[in-house]
């Protein structure tokens, strides 16, 4: 069962560093944050992409939903470049459900 938690900013180094970590539950914990508090939406589609390809489907799930979260908090996003990621991964069946809502989010707010 999945329970709220509060998401705090935490800065580009500090992500980067947990990033290049194996710590499943930080990685997924900095992808939030960054999807949430940080500006450079353009740096965070950028690290979303990258984990869309994790083999790790708590990691890649989490990917496509940040990357609906970046649409909906700045209302926008590179389609030419998401979208065609996005779907090349619909047939993870994994995760499927997961990028269903980032496309949607994508087309309602962007």
């Amino acid at each position: 069962m999945n329970t709220y938690q509060n998401i705090f900013p935490i800065d580009k180094a500090s992500a980067e560093n947990i990033f290049s970590s194996n710590d499943v539950e930080k990685i997924c914990y900095a992808m939030v944050a960054i999807a949430f508090h940080e500006q450079d939406w353009k740096w965070v589609q950028d690290k979303c992409l990258h984990f869309l390809t994790s083999a790790n489907p708590q990691i890649s799930g989490l990917a496509a939903t940040c990357l609906g979260h970046i649409a909906r908090i700045h209302g926008q996003i590179e389609k030419g470049k998401v979208i065609p990621l996005l779907q090349s991964r619909l047939s993870n069946t994994n995760i499927a459900g997961r990028i269903e809502d980032a496309l949607s989010d994508i087309e309602m707010f962007t």
